[in-house]
This record gives C-alpha cells, structure tokens and sequence, in this order.
C-alpha cells in the first residue's frame, strides 16, 4: 500500500456522505493505481486499457510451463484473505486461481459461524486481524457499503492493506464490471473497439449490482446506446440512470425483449434475483419469462453480435444457445480469472516484472 493515501485524509463520515464519483477520487495512489478497488466510478478508459492489455500478457505468459513458473513468481510470499461472507463459487474460485497464478497464498472464511464473529467479534476487528496476517483482503457480503467502511478502516491503522470489494449488497460488483469490459474489449477488438456500440441489459436490473458497475463502466466509451429490458417492477433504477445522462450516455428503456434483439452489438443477460424478494415468491408472479433467451431467438441476433451473462444462471439462456459462437458466457467466465490476475499484479506494482518476460 503506498503512503500517500488520500483515506487518511478524510474522515468517515464525510466519506461516507460523499456521492459516488466523490468516493472515486479518494481510492487511487498518486500513479493512477488503485490503494482499494472498491466501486466502478474509480475506473477511467486509461485505466481500463491497461487492465486489458496486461491482462493478454499473462494470459499469453501462462500458455507454457515456463511462463506459469514465472508468473507464480512474481509475488511469491505474498498472501491474501478470501472474506466471502455470501455465497459464491465463480468469484470465489476465480479469485483463488488469481491468487495462485500468480504465486499469492490464501486464507479464506466463508461462514462467520467458524470465525469469532460468532463469539460476537465485529467485522471491524475481524478484518484487522486479517489485516495482521495477510497482504490483501477480497471481500463479499450482502451488506452494500461494508467495503468501503473496511476499506476506510484499514487506511487509517498501522499496518494499512488494500480491500477488493468482491460483490456488495445490490450496489456493486467492481471486478465483474472489469471482466465484462474485457469480454467486450476482446470481442470487439476487429470491429473499432467497444465505442458505438449498442449493448442491452436484460432481466433484473433494478437489483442486479453487475448491471449497475458495467453500466457505469460504459460510459467510459464514445456514442453508446444502452438498452434496458426489464419489467417495470425491475428496472434499473433513476440513480443509475441520472448518472448515464450527467455522462451523456443515451438510454432507452424497454419491455419488449424480442424488439431489442437485433438493434444491439451485445446482451447482457441477467437471472431474476429473487433472494431479494420483500415477499417470498413474488418476482415469480412478474411473467420474467418473457425475458429468456431461446433458440428461436438466435435467428434474430446480428451474425457479429454477442451474449453475455454473470452466472449463475437459471432459465434466462437456453443450453442448446451455448454451442453458438456467439454465446461468449463461459469465455466471459475465464476472463475473469485474467482480469482478476491483472488487477492484483498491477496493485502490487508488478507490471514491469509482467512485461519483461522474454519466453525463456
């Protein structure tokens, strides 16, 4: 972590207070780097290129026994703390491959009834213990705003490491926001990049925190359309919305999923998130079915548009669709192993260790 973190230099409350663009500014170092990688707003296009490209160099060291022995190298000794207090496999897992690409010890708890918080510890204590103990926290957690308050809390004690928010309550999901960014980067790379293109979000936006951080992160490019299908009782929400027009983003919101399919470059596929439900069983009465992907409807994608979805998934994406080359979901799944790896070296300053290797 480097010394000059602007966390110390602002209390939590006023942090707390700040809107999200405000929070931004306080969690990147001097160089650009990030201290926390905590919501999508701290991410400019610079910075996600980059990402992306060092992102392609390890994926490309890795493919050789001898570039993996290199990588896991790169920051052997160090060693981080997987918190991942709500249930997840696929963040979980690609974190832990991450870690051990590049040589990176773990610890992990997944249920606070096996640490002391069930003897009454709280997370405050908790995570400083971890921070004793190792050199970078990944956390998840079905309270929205706990890493940042983490984040704040280990930037002012005396052994100060950084926090990977890992999903956080319905607000957000940085690094899947930075694996879906690579999947387009990657997708459109032969076709100008992803600047005008025109991507919808389908399903359940109103509390789909992917959908949330993806969108932000698409402002970051020119003359996008973005396209968001959903029953009225899930759609996305009018902060979320505000922030796109403050960006200039044009927006349209829709009902008709089989109108969108062949206006748009790519579809972002989302499952009903029905853990949230105020009352059992009532996303199920909103006829989200009209919001599936089938294999009729491939015959209405563009030849040289994509699909995507965060998993997991239920109904949303017929299996017979996975055979299309278009279908760019479990691609998009290993990108974020990548992504993942690239972020964590770059936040340790590694990136010229990365470069330098020569394939010998």
């Amino acid at each position: 972590m480097p010394v000059a973190d602007p966390l110390t230099t602002i209390g939590w409350e006023v942090f707390e207070a700040l809107d999200l663009i405000g929070k931004a500014g306080y969690l990147q170092a001097p160089d650009g780097r990030e201290n926390h990688v905590l919501i999508a707003q701290q991410f400019g296009r610079a910075r996600l290129e980059t990402l992306g490209a060092l992102a392609t160099r390890i994926r490309r060291i890795s493919k050789d026994e001898a570039g993996l022995r290199y990588l896991r190298g790169i920051m052997a000794g160090r060693r981080a703390m997987l918190y991942f207090t709500q249930p997840s496999s696929r963040t979980f897992l690609s974190f832990c491959a991450a870690c051990q690409i590049l040589g990176i010890g773990i610890g992990e708890v997944r249920d606070t009834a096996t640490s002391s918080e069930f003897k009454g510890e709280t997370q405050e204590d908790s995570v400083r213990t971890f921070g004793s103990y190792f050199d970078l926290i990944v956390m998840r957690s079905q309270l929205g705003g706990l890493a940042e308050r983490m984040a704040w809390v280990l930037s002012n004690t005396t052994r100060p490491v950084p926090i990977i928010n890992a999903g956080s309550g319905k607000d957000q999901h940085p690094t899947q926001a930075l694996l879906d960014i690579y999947t387009l980067q990657r997708s459109f790379e032969t076709r100008g990049g992803i600047d005008g293109k025109s991507v919808a979000f389908v399903g359940d936006l109103a509390r789909g925190r992917t959908v949330r951080s993806l969108a932000w992160l698409l402002t970051n490019y020119r003359d996008m359309t973005l396209y968001f299908v959903a029953p009225k009782e899930l759609q996305i929400g009018s902060d979320i919305l505000e922030l796109l027009h403050r960006r200039g983003v044009r927006t349209v919101l829709e009902e008709d999923f089989a109108a969108v399919i062949p206006k748009v470059d790519a579809i972002y596929m989302t499952r009903i998130q029905d853990e949230w439900d105020a009352q059992p069983g009532a996303s199920g009465k909103l006829g989200t079915d009209r919001y599936h992907f089938t294999a009729a409807h491939l015959a209405q994608l563009r030849p040289d548009a994509i699909l995507m979805h965060p998993f997991p998934r239920r109904q949303e994406i017929a299996v017979e669709v996975d055979r299309d080359p278009r279908a760019m979901y479990w691609r998009q799944m290993r990108n974020g192993m990548w992504i993942r790896c690239a972020l964590i070296a770059s936040m340790f300053r590694r990136e010229q260790e990365i470069e330098s290797y020569d394939g010998r």
